[in-house]
């Protein structure tokens, strides 16, 4: 649900042209949140039971790799290579460095 409001919610727009801004923040978002429990789970703050919670339960349900997948499809189907490599740039680093900051935040919690 919440995945599906932040796609009405945020324009999937990008100084004026398409692209899916809406799947990157739910994308960043999970991965942060899913790090940050991660690390609190290591540093035993958090029990097993809440990373499963919250990392398959929560974060599972809000991140989409198929919505991923299928908005790069369509960009590539569009001609628009460009944007299609930016949007995976884009997914594979800033979700990667919000896994890290998260587990790095999480593990000092």
């Amino acid at each position: 649900m919440l995945r599906y409001l932040t796609g009405r919610i945020v324009p999937p727009v990008v100084v004026g042209t398409p692209f899916p801004v809406g799947i990157l923040l739910v994308n960043v978002f999970a991965s942060a949140v899913l790090g940050a429990v991660a690390g609190l789970a290591t540093s035993r703050a958090v029990g097993e039971e809440v990373r499963l919670l919250v990392g398959v339960g929560f974060c599972g349900g809000l991140s989409t790799f198929s919505s991923f997948s299928y908005d790069t499809a369509v960009l590539l189907q569009n001609g628009r290579v460009g944007t299609a490599l930016l949007n995976i740039g884009l997914n594979v680093v800033l979700c990667l460095l919000a896994s890290v900051g998260g587990l790095a935040l999480g593990a000092k919690l």
